[in-house]
């Protein structure tokens, strides 16, 4: 009886037609902001002990080791340099040196024998007497304390000042605070004020385990311990614990602008003014994980020492469109592969030179969701860079159907014959009729749907004639073999691929709460209405109608979100296996395909019916914060699809997409959960910067990956096909300077 009365309301509204009623939608102000990057070297020399590091106001960066000074060599962004012997000042050889600084932003070194420079015309000489002397800092007209971590000397130019020690404490670090001219020393169980007029220690705060400290004004003091830090007010005496961090046991202090800065044994963090947290962990950020120092270095950017060498975070200004521009060339340098987007693989520690263009399942997928990306910029930018680039990935598309004997079958993937042990799945590949090519068979719906959205996209958007023919053509030549098929893709041996089937007795085979009964539906009726949409055949309307009326899908697609779970008991062991938990692959193909259930609708009111179901999927998805499923969901018109949320994740997103370990599981400052249907880790999801690198069909509450730098992903299906998508449907507006 429901679906009776479902057949009359699905063919009434086709005739009569309603409209939905749209609000106004923000629009993300592209204006420029904070982009981090990383430039490392790394120690020429692995067993040096590297110790501390030191800029001036030339920039000069000077690294101490148990080897003596080392330099900077090299390095730029994704180019790392070297740290190597410093030859520059010859004699500087020959002294002992125990600890480098900056005084008057100028470096400063001490040796077993005397504080010393190469400034102020290398006038700066003061012997201290203390052989084993490590700790140093200097406060006005030349005046400096040392310590060699029992006793203290206080001297200038001239002569020694003082001389004592902290009783049965051990002095760990030093510091000055010019406002109050006064100097601080920090010993494991106490911190201790000392002035020239004052020549005595006083301890002014009590603890334990202190390990590095910084003074961040005259009334905040921010102490590292052991289990965290504690900030301390020097004017009223009130401390109190500081907030949760990532990794407990503190090894630097620094405050360095509006932001706290720590080291830790894995790692380094920064704390904003409002208490959010930036984990900077493995070598995406760091050549070492084990933080010696941090200070501030040229153009406020940050030094971090660590036990493997030295990271310069750099911070530049850039709008989203100038990381596209960035992106842009990523793609076009060093992803096209046969007209392909594809990853650049085989890489030695994250080494570019090193690494080939990789095949992949996805290769037709991952170039569907670039190929988007670049109509939806040349529809906005008209740039004929971007014609170009849209013209390049369609020849690789079209090839997949044409490489291979079956008509309107799309290969997964071609690649030049003989090489086929080579490949990732070796047993997927074919001899192309083409003595000189192969091509790889078993393509999956991923693909399909892929195919569908960018030849839809061109034939709605692209002004080139040929261009719109071609993509036409292609949507009616997979759909046609689909439809002919009895809603199959029949491989090269006769048979249906593993997952290309959207026959109603497969679909309507699974539980009504496994996902492929709702995914499959949804992707068969976005893929028939965008071949009705472009060909006006009536067999693609006849048919998709046929499975909303006759075989439930639109009742398929239609059911929410909340109902889809793992199969209930007495179901088949195949059902079971596709739904232990959420498959973030098929998130991918829902929203890939809406682009079609939603453009192409047949008319207004299942259009509606449409929006209701892309809603109620972007509900489930919100914790993710995924920018491609809030700007897709952008589409249907809606005011409330988390912009500010997809703005993040396209400013947070690392320029740097090589596959760096990255470790989240041991940090103390996230709420991780219970095992969930899901898969959601932690309570709040994670900035991408801090994540492993993933495409969209990724878990973004993956927390580690352990690896050792092998790839580098594409930013063309990543990051730009959700970015120029938000450019054309207008909620984000061009820079903005």
């Amino acid at each position: 009886m429901y679906k009776s009365i479902l057949s009359f309301v699905i063919g009434f509204v086709f005739f009569q037609g309603v409209t939905t009623e749209t609000h106004a939608q923000t629009v993300y102000q592209d204006k420029p902001f904070q982009q981090e990057i990383s430039v490392k070297y790394y120690v020429k020399n692995p067993s040096a002990n590297l110790q501390d590091v030191a800029v001036d106001r030339n920039g000069v960066v000077k690294v101490l080791s148990d080897q003596g000074l080392l330099m900077t060599h090299g390095g730029q962004f994704l180019y790392p340099g070297t740290l190597t012997d410093d030859p520059r000042y010859r004699f500087i050889k020959d002294k002992k040196l125990s600890s480098i600084g900056s005084y008057q932003q100028q470096h400063i070194m001490l040796s077993d024998q005397a504080l010393l420079s190469d400034a102020w015309a290398g006038s700066l000489y003061a012997a201290h007497g203390l052989p084993g002397a490590r700790l140093i800092v200097g406060g006005a007209d030349f005046t400096f304390l040392i310590s060699d971590g029992k006793k203290l000397v206080a001297l200038n130019k001239e002569k020694t000042l003082w001389t004592g020690d902290l009783a049965t404490d051990e002095v760990v670090q030093l510091r000055y605070q010019a406002a109050t001219q006064t100097f601080w020393i920090l010993g494991r169980s106490g911190l201790y004020a000392w002035s020239v007029k004052n020549p005595a220690p006083k301890k002014m705060l009590a603890g334990n385990d202190f390990t590095a400290f910084d003074v961040a004004s005259a009334t905040r003091i921010v102490v590292g311990t052991s289990e965290g830090y504690l900030d301390w007010n020097p004017v009223s005496g009130a401390v109190k614990a500081g907030g949760k961090t990532p990794v407990s046991a503190i090894t630097a202090v620094r405050v360095i602008g509006k932001k706290i800065w720590f080291g830790t044994s894995e790692g380094a963090f920064a704390v904003h003014a409002d208490g959010t947290i930036d984990y900077y962990y493995g070598e995406r950020w760091l050549p070492g994980n084990n933080v010696k120092a941090i200070e501030e270095g040229a153009n406020h950017n940050i030094l971090i020492l660590t036990e493997k060498g030295l990271a310069e975070l750099i911070f530049k200004s850039m709008t989203l469109h100038d990381k596209a521009v960035f992106y842009d060339k990523q793609v076009r340098t060093r992803h096209i592969r046969n007209g392909f987007n594809a990853s650049l693989s085989g890489m030695k520690n994250g080494d570019l030179s090193t690494g080939f263009l990789s095949d992949s399942d996805n290769d037709g997928l991952w170039t569907s969701m670039y190929l988007g990306g670049e109509i939806f910029r040349y529809k906005v930018t008209k740039d004929p860079e971007a014609l170009q680039n849209c013209r390049e990935s369609l020849d690789a598309m079209e090839r997949l159907y044409t490489i291979n004997p079956v008509p309107g079958f799309p290969s997964r993937s071609f690649e030049r014959r003989g090489y086929i042990e080579q490949l990732s799945d070796p047993e997927r590949w074919q001899h192309s009729p083409d003595p000189e090519w192969d091509w790889k068979s078993t393509t999956s719906s991923d693909e399909v749907i892929g195919h569908i959205f960018a030849f839809g996209a061109m034939a709605e958007l692209v002004d080139d004639p040929g261009l719109k023919k071609r993509a036409i053509a292609l949507i009616d030549t997979m759909m046609s073999h689909i439809v002919k098929n009895d809603m199959y893709l029949i491989d090269f041996d006769g048979k249906p691929t593993l997952w290309g089937k959207w026959n109603p007795a497969y679909v309507n085979g699974f539980p009504t709460n496994v996902g492929d009964r709702k995914l499959n539906s949804s992707n068969i009726v976005a893929m028939l209405q965008t071949a009705y949409h472009f060909t006006k055949k009536e067999k693609y309307k006849k048919k998709a109608f046929e499975l909303m009326q006759k075989h439930g899908y639109l009742e398929n697609l239609m059911r929410p979100m909340k109902e889809i779970g793992q199969a209930p008991e007495g179901s088949d062991e195949y059902s079971k296996m596709l739904s232990e938990g959420w498959n973030h692959s098929d998130d991918e193909m829902y929203f890939v395909g809406y682009w079609g259930l939603y453009r192409y609708a047949f008319n207004d009111t299942l259009k509606a019916q449409y929006k209701k179901a892309i809603i109620d999927h972007w509900q489930a998805e919100r914790p993710e914060k995924e920018g491609a499923w809030n700007i897709f969901t952008a589409l249907t018109g809606t005011s409330t699809f988390d912009l500010k949320e997809a703005a993040w994740y396209l400013r947070e997103y690392p320029l740097d997409l090589i596959t760096w370990s990255i470790k989240n599981s041991h940090r103390k400052d996230i709420e991780l959960l219970k095992p969930n249907f899901r898969n959601q880790t932690t309570a709040e999801v994670l900035p991408p910067d801090e994540r492993p690198i993933q495409r969209h069909n990724g878990n973004t509450f993956t927390l580690d990956r352990m690896g050792n730098a092998t790839s580098e992903y594409s930013a063309g299906d990543i990051w730009l096909l959700p970015y120029w998508m938000g450019r054309y449907l207008g909620v984000i507006s061009p820079p903005l300077k």
